[in-house]
Order: C-alpha cells, then sequence, then structure tokens
C-alpha cells in the first residue's frame, strides 16, 4: 500500500511544492520512504525518480511491479530508481537530470538529457540520452579507474481514445545497472553488470511493447512484454524477458485495487553461493492496494 502526501503554496512569483510518499512492502510491513522533494518553478531537488525513469515511464504500459519499473527499457532496475539525491530541471518538455552517482569515485554525477513531444492528439514521443561514469577496478585490464558510458533511449505512447499503445527501445553502454541486466545478470547498483570478462563495457539492447484497455470508468486492463540482453553475458541465456497482464479496479475515489500476472524467464540476480533471488524465474502474481489523499 502506497501512502503519497504533498502540499503547495506560493511566494511572490514562485510556485513551492513539497511532496512526500512512502509505502508498506516486505514480511514486517515497514514504512519506507519512497519520495521526499521540494519543487521550486521548474527545479526539483530531492529523493525521487531517475530521468531514465522519467524517460520510460510516462510513456509506458501500466505496471503493478513493486521491483521497479518495466523490463524491457533503460530504468528497469527497481534498485536504482530512486536515489537519495536527484536534480531535475523541466521545462518545455526538456528535461535534463543529476543524480548521485552509482559509482562512489566518479568525476561526474549520473546525468539524463531527454526532450518530450506531445501532439494535440494526445500521442507522446521521448528521446532520453544518459550517461555515467563507470568503475572499471573490477577489470583485470590496464584501464583507468572509470570510464564514461552513454545509452541512448526512444519511447513513445500512443492514444486512441480508451486504448493506447506504448513501444519503447535503448541501446548503449552504462546502462546495464539501470536498466536491470548485464554481465552478471542483474546486481542492484553493482558495478560488476557492467564489464565483461575481457574488462570491457557491455553493450545492452533493450525494448519493450504495450497495449492498455479503459473498459469503464472504474475498470481497466493492461498487457506489456519487454526484454533486455547483453551483448557479452556470462550467463547461458543473456537475454531477460517478462511478460505482464494486470487489471485495476478503481473501487473508491483515490482508492485503487489490482491484481497482476507476471511471467519472466530468467532470476535477476545470478545463482550463486550466498546471491539473493529478489525476482525468481517462472510466474508470479502480485495484489496492490493504492490509497491516494
Amino acid at each position: 500500500m502506497k501512502c503519497p502526501a504533498n502540499s503547495t503554496t506560493t511566494e511572490g512569483e514562485h510556485k513551492i511544492k513539497g511532496f512526500v510518499e512512502g509505502d508498506f512492502r516486505g514480511a514486517a510491513n515497514v514504512f519506507r520512504l519512497r519520495h521526499a522533494t521540494i519543487t521550486v518553478d521548474n527545479l526539483t531537488v530531492g529523493q525521487t525518480w531517475t530521468g531514465q525513469f522519467y524517460g520510460n515511464a510516462p510513456f509506458d504500459t501500466e505496471m503493478i511491479n513493486f521491483y521497479g519499473t518495466g523490463i524491457g527499457t533503460i530504468s528497469g532496475n527497481g534498485a536504482v530508481v530512486r536515489p537519495d539525491l536527484v536534480l531535475h530541471y523541466a521545462k518545455d518538455g526538456v528535461r535534463l537530470s543529476l543524480q548521485d552517482p552509482l559509482y562512489s569515485d566518479a568525476n561526474l554525477p549520473d546525468v539524463v538529457a531527454a526532450y518530450t513531444h506531445r501532439t494535440p492528439e494526445g500521442h507522446a514521443f521521448n528521446v532520453a540520452l544518459t550517461g555515467r561514469d563507470v568503475d572499471m577496478t573490477p577489470s583485470d585490464t590496464t584501464d583507468s579507474d572509470s570510464k564514461f558510458g552513454a545509452a541512448l533511449s526512444l519511447a513513445t505512447k500512443l492514444n486512441f481514445g480508451d486504448t493506447s499503445l506504448t513501444l519503447s527501445g535503448f541501446s548503449g553502454k552504462g546502462a546495464a545497472v539501470y536498466a536491470g541486466w548485464g554481465f552478471n545478470g542483474a546486481q542492484g547498483a553493482s558495478g560488476a553488470a557492467e564489464i565483461d570478462s575481457q574488462g570491457d563495457l557491455v553493450t545492452l539492447t533493450g525494448f519493450s511493447a504495450g497495449i492498455g484497455q479503459k473498459l469503464s470508468d472504474k475498470l481497466r486492463v493492461n498487457l506489456r512484454y519487454g526484454q533486455v540482453s547483453s551483448d557479452k553475458s556470462s550467463l547461458a541465456d543473456d537475454t531477460l524477458t517478462l511478460v505482464t497482464a494486470n487489471a485495476i479496479y478503481t473501487y473508491l475515489p483515490g482508492l485503487d485495487l489490482g491484481i497482476e500476472f507476471r511471467d519472466q524467464n530468467a532470476k535477476t540476480n545470478p545463482v550463486a553461493s550466498g546471491s539473493v533471488v529478489t525476482r525468481p524465474a517462472g510466474q508470479q502474481v502480485e495484489v496492490m492496494a493504492m490509497y491516494k489523499f
């Protein structure tokens, strides 16, 4: 269950907004902080979504997925979808983001530059260029301590009345940790997913497609497919695929109830001694309740 709250005020010619959101998740049902931001006009600072998330999630098919955003996009890893500190500047379709670097000794913050074009018919198109310093020290080569990896993402959402169609694709280096797949599968914020056995940055490629249908004022259903693959993987299957199908019902104003079926071909974490598999292969069912106030 998610619990959001926000407050907006005006000081002179400036609009100021504070937003806090948390949820109850896990065996202990402990409240955890998801978002805590302050927005002044076009500038947002705090703990919130990454620039990669904004380059894909608003143009993706709706999912009930507490592990993160959609597999097949450049923001598919839930472990790093909300860094502790993010700075967004957004105006007229342009969004520039600076984020806590995943590599703690990086010379630069992780960066995203994106542009969204929206048509009068309700369609949306997004292009995002992402980049970050990748830790090369796990490599046995004589490379420098870090290399800069960049990736390009394209996403679109087409709206036709009560039906929406979504498509996205991305490719590049230094994207494995954010995308949720890499040389060793996915390892949260570990740089080992970015580097192959020869000490080179892997190239990641992914795509997704989905359809959403509003059946009534209260009920909507969604179907989505996504996949992401590494060009140099240590795994027998170098491609992660995920199919989701869900139904979401607005039981009361502000209260949504939902159920989702998922089928995933591979574990997001490598099968190794001491590893924790957070999203197992095979089929899962998830239920949710979300109250907005």
